[in-house]
């Protein structure tokens, strides 16, 4: 919705009606990702994309269609086959398009969405796109880290999005979500898709070590716009740290310092220091242990350095609080030893903190285990006007 959401807002705002296509889902070699948007506007204007041109007229039908019926509707379309008159996508991919009418009638929410997106405040709008009971179909909840409003049905359905949300807005990714019926953790009858706002948290690593490569690697792989910063450019390049986003020659203390004046440091942001080495480690801790909203400082070295690290702080002033938000020696106790192994013990740890987590066993708790994704997609209903083929293997 974002890439067309100036258009829309605008119509929104002069009360007119719209037709908003929405992917939702993409298998294999699709050219758009979930999220990607068009609409139909007013006398017939189209704007945005779904797939780069392969189906945008068959879903600007569908829109018209949602615009006099009013009643969403969802569709798969594949691989298009030699018939000229035939709908599809030549890359090989499959999509899910989720289309609905807009209107302040239908998404009263709009206007303090789009603040929220203008803003840079993680929000998203979590939307059932298919259910077993139609009249289910288009109901809608806005989900932001602190709260949450709308409903999609019951009690239980509404908790077991918020929470599968809020992971999402934590990672700044969209997704369609599965559940049975009344959101049920197994079982399929529901999909909800998660459009989802949010620039992507940050990761912090200081020190250019080989430990910080396969950190930066691991924090990458999760989600996370990873900064490498060293002091020493010698060993802060980029061909080291290929996975970074980022690669900075600074003093630790100043980037940190640097990077909270422009207002880039916040509730999800992590710190990973793996420098030990008291004359980068005191002056940055001085700092981020200061830093009420972070998500995260972890700090790596022995016990023994540990335990010189506080007394150093100490001495500089910080308070017992303030280094009670230590963590360190960093990570969980998964008897690491390598680097990629560290880093996995690393990230256990800042996912745990994230949601309360013990680091326990699995087999040793009780409770709920959240699903995994489909590796394709389930049958849908064939519509008409997409004259596409049953998806295959390229």
């Amino acid at each position: 919705m974002r890439d067309v959401l100036e258009e829309l807002l605008d119509w929104w705002q002069a009360g007119e009606e719209v037709a908003l296509g929405t992917v939702v889902a993409t298998w294999r070699s699709s050219p758009r990702q979930p999220g990607a948007s068009m609409l139909v506007g007013p006398g017939g204007i189209a704007v945005g994309s779904v797939s780069g041109g392969c189906v945008e007229g068959a879903v600007y039908a569908v829109g018209e269609e949602v615009l006099d019926s009013g009643a969403p509707e969802l569709h798969r379309y594949g691989i298009s086959d030699d018939d000229a008159t035939s709908v599809g996508l030549t890359c090989g991919g499959i999509l899910d398009v989720y289309v609905e009418k807009v209107s302040p009638a239908t998404f009263p929410e709009l206007a303090q969405v789009a603040e929220d997106i203008a803003q840079g405040r993680p929000v998203a709008v979590a939307t059932v796109v298919e259910h077993q009971d139609p009249e289910h179909v288009g109901r809608r909840m806005i989900v932001r880290p602190d709260a949450h409003s709308g409903s999609i049905g019951s009690p239980r359905a509404d908790g077991a999005v918020v929470d599968d949300v809020r992971g999402l807005l934590a990672g700044g990714h969209s997704e369609t979500l599965t559940y049975g019926p009344d959101g049920e953790r197994r079982g399929e009858g529901m999909r909800v898709f998660a459009s989802v706002h949010a620039p992507a948290p940050r990761m912090l690593v200081f020190g250019a070590i080989d430990f910080a490569a396969a950190c930066a690697r691991m924090g990458a792989f999760l989600g996370y716009t990873v900064t490498v910063c060293d002091a020493r450019p010698v060993f802060a390049t980029t061909s080291r740290f290929p996975d970074a986003d980022e690669v900075v020659v600074d003093w630790p203390h100043r980037y940190l310092t640097h990077q909270l004046d422009e207002g880039r440091i916040d509730a999800r942001t992590v710190i990973c220091l793996l420098t030990h080495d008291p004359k980068f480690d005191v002056p940055l801790l001085e700092i981020a242990l200061r830093i009420p909203e972070v998500a995260y400082v972890g700090a790596m070295g022995s016990r023994r350095t540990h335990e010189d690290r506080l007394a150093r702080l100490r001495e500089i002033g910080l308070q017992e609080e303030e280094l009670a938000r230590l963590f360190s020696p960093i990570g969980l106790d998964l008897g690491a030893r390598t680097p990629e192994e560290t880093a996995v013990s690393i990230a256990a740890e800042i996912i745990a903190t994230r949601w309360g987590g013990r680091g326990e066993r699995l087999s040793g708790t009780v409770g709920p285990i959240h699903h995994t994704a489909r590796e394709e997609p389930a049958e849908l209903p064939r519509h008409p006007s997409s004259l596409v083929d049953d998806p295959i293997t390229t």
